[in-house]
């Protein structure tokens, strides 16, 4: 009988969420709805020193935002609940004593200050085979030294005992057969000195206890994997060990290196979800949302980092991605992450969205400036006209805002070189033939028509009618826009304009 698919994305508190984790979030649960599976999500929290107020709640409100529903979370509940790691913590020292029984693990009670002196005395100092044995742990202390020592409650950790001349392998869904020499692995820590454990524990026995089957993460947790592989085959769990995958890492967009918040902050682009508030700081550090991408186009460019269908095919909805989603398909190798086809991402998505989808947003960006839309069928017209013209949802309010109030000044420079009486004339006369009811084409028409009985070319007339009802050299037709007006507000702003340009 197949297993059923359980996966889960498992993120640390600890601050803003970083595109490379909502991919991971976004592959476990592609994974999990195409094959009718659960997606957990659960919160590692075992490391208190780290842990920042708020993030659990932004970590649950960035994938929300992003259409991702846990069916399992602290937030919703479940049957292996609790999923705060820190609610487990009773759990896992059954283990940690288990592998210390069975020989797997061992007592390490050296001191901070004595770890320190031997990493200045040994360059790239590594706990494990060449080293344990000149350490204070409970493979160098006699059983009553360390009896006494557990008795006085002594500080210590827990480490895996790695074992000597061994290879551990295992096959990767991404990357095929991988092998690890468990000489050149360290013997991490499995439980620290104040009772939590570090990840490497904490991690196999919730998978254990939520039976999940399948594990995708970073790439950068792959040399965590001989450790953990290792623990499920001394925990006497190998036979339920889930299948893994390693995603690949998305590159800075030179491809030198993995990206990072800081090459965001450098090279003018986000890296997180959504905007995330520093609570210590008030250090804000800014978010696609806020940037003014849309959720679909947000997934949608996370999905082909690393990822395609074999086809040509570039726009998906969550829907078409779960469909056509399949491991087979992720590739081995870093994907660049390019921003300007982030933005093409969200430019296509804006364009296909219908506008009465869009009004809701363009409206809070509108009342962010104080300007507030009462008319929506106007509104939802306007929309409909600039949406093929805006990179982001907050390019709205600059490609629309002239709909909303006439012009408060023009780019005079644009017009006055080569501005005459003769042009004024032709505007005063076009006045007259603006109404209500006329299409687009009916108005240039007009326009045209008008301009070759003042003897003036109608191309030299388009840039002034423009700059009348937007202010400036943008937007979209003049004639589209002057519909959209209305006849006397197209009037009032040439009139306005008239008396500007003079």
């Amino acid at each position: 009988m197949e297993k059923k698919v359980r996966v889960r994305f498992a993120p640390s508190p600890t601050g803003g969420l970083h595109l490379g984790g909502v991919r991971t979030a976004l592959f476990n649960y592609l994974f999990a709805k195409k094959h009718k599976g659960t997606f957990v999500l659960r919160v590692e929290d075992t490391d208190q020193t780290r842990f920042v107020a708020g993030a659990e709640e932004y970590i649950a409100s960035c994938l929300a935002w992003c259409g991702i529903h846990p069916d399992e979370s602290p937030q919703v509940g479940g049957e292996f609940a609790p999923y705060r790691q820190s609610e487990r913590k009773p759990t896992y020292k059954q283990y940690a004593d288990q592998l210390i029984a069975d020989g797997f693990a061992y007592y390490a009670f050296d001191t901070p200050e004595e770890l320190d002196a031997k990493r200045k005395e040994i360059p790239n100092f590594l706990y494990g085979l060449s080293s344990r044995m000149s350490m204070r742990n409970s493979l160098t202390l006699s059983e009553e030294e360390v009896d006494v020592l557990l008795k006085n409650n002594t500080p210590h950790v827990v480490r895996i005992k790695m074992p000597a001349d061994e290879q551990v392998s295992f096959i990767d869904m991404i990357r095929g057969l991988v092998t690890f020499e468990t000489n050149l692995v360290d013997d991490k820590v499995l439980l620290k000195a104040d009772g939590m454990p570090t990840y490497h524990l904490a991690v196999v026995a919730d998978d254990k206890a939520m039976e999940i089957s399948h594990i995708f993460r970073g790439e950068e947790w792959l040399p965590s994997a001989p450790v953990h592989i290792l623990l499920w085959k001394y925990l006497g769990w190998e036979d339920e060990m889930p299948n893994w995958a390693h995603l690949p890492l998305i590159l800075k967009p030179d491809g030198n290196g993995k990206l990072s918040k800081r090459d965001g902050d450098r090279l003018g682009f986000p890296v997180y979800a959504q905007n995330w508030t520093d609570p210590k700081t008030g250090d804000v550090t800014k978010g696609f949302k806020e940037l003014g991408f849309m959720p679909e186009a947000f997934v949608n460019l996370l999905a082909m980092l690393g990822w395609n269908d074999g086809t040509d095919q570039e726009l998906f909805t969550m829907a078409e991605l779960i469909e056509k989603f399949s491991v087979e398909r992720i590739s081995k190798a870093g994907a660049k992450f390019d921003f300007e086809k982030a933005k093409w991402y969200n430019h296509e998505w804006i364009k296909q969205t219908d506008a009465a989808d869009l009004l809701d947003i363009v409206k809070e960006g509108f009342a962010a400036k104080e300007i507030t839309l009462s008319d929506d069928n106007f509104a939802l017209k306007v929309i409909g006209l600039i949406k093929d013209r805006c990179n982001l949802l907050t390019d709205f309010v600059a490609q629309s805002e002239y709909f909303f109030n006439a012009p408060a000044s023009y780019d005079l420079p644009a017009v006055q070189s080569k501005w005459s009486a003769e042009k004024a004339a032709f505007f005063t006369a076009y006045i007259p033939m603006l109404e209500d009811g006329l299409t687009a084409l009916a108005l240039e028409d007009k326009f045209k028509a008008l301009a070759v009985e003042h003897n003036l070319k109608p191309g030299e007339l388009m840039l002034p009618f423009r700059i009348m009802l937007v202010g400036g050299k943008f937007g979209p037709g003049v004639f589209d826009i002057a519909v959209t007006l209305g006849a006397e507000s197209t009037k009032s702003r040439i009139l306005a304009a008239l008396a500007a340009f003079a």
